[in-house]
């Protein structure tokens, strides 16, 4: 579980293949506090610690993660934002994130509003029926955000400065693809609806 509140907008320093599996190596200012086994969000992507050395650490993407977010676009000198799973003992600062993405969806629009911005993103709704709600919570690319100007097919968030320098939001632009979760929540709540209004 995690919070969505990136601790880190690290650098891909390599990529490689084997079969349909894509090894990411990455190189963070936190390595040498990661251990083998240990669950990291990658752009809201909950992925596992598989080899580390003294710089930098190594996760796999399999192809269904791949095909279903943006890891499969990542190139050597690509930003990924960072977290490491919740502390129990700590506070939640953000929103409740499994590190299960959704779907991806596609930036349209930033805009800068006088020292922050303004990102508009469009989805293609599933077949689970999965939404934003106006000022409800999502998470973009890991980022935990919360939604102005919630549409059938698409949303907006507000960035501060801070979010902007020290996430990979500086990177997006329009047609960036970007992962999103919608909130837990709201997505047990659409089930519910769905199974009362289909008996």
């Amino acid at each position: 579980m995690f919070s969505g509140i990136v601790e880190e907008a690290a650098t891909v320093v390599a990529l490689e293949k084997e079969k349909e599996n894509l090894h990411i190596t990455m190189k963070c200012s936190f390595v040498n506090e990661l251990k083998i086994d240990q669950s990291i969000s990658h752009n809201g992507v909950c992925l596992t610690v598989v080899k580390k050395t003294d710089d930098t650490y190594t996760v796999t993407a399999i192809k269904e993660t791949l095909d279903k977010t943006n890891l499969g676009k990542l190139v050597p000198g690509s930003k990924v934002n960072l977290e490491r799973s919740s502390r129990l003992d700590g506070r939640l600062d953000g929103h409740m994130v499994q590190g299960h993405v959704d779907q991806i969806a596609v930036c349209t629009d930033v805009t800068e509003a006088d020292g922050s911005w303004y990102f508009t993103f469009e989805y293609e709704p599933t077949q689970d029926d999965y939404m934003t709600v106006e000022k409800g919570s999502v998470s973009v690319n890991g980022v935990s955000l919360t939604v102005v100007n919630s549409k059938e097919k698409s949303f907006q968030v507000a960035i501060i400065p801070y979010t902007y320098e020290y996430t990979n939001f500086h990177q997006i632009k329009k047609g960036t693809i970007v992962n999103i979760e919608f909130d837990i929540l709201g997505k047990y709540i659409a089930k519910i609806v769905k199974q009362q209004l289909g008996k």
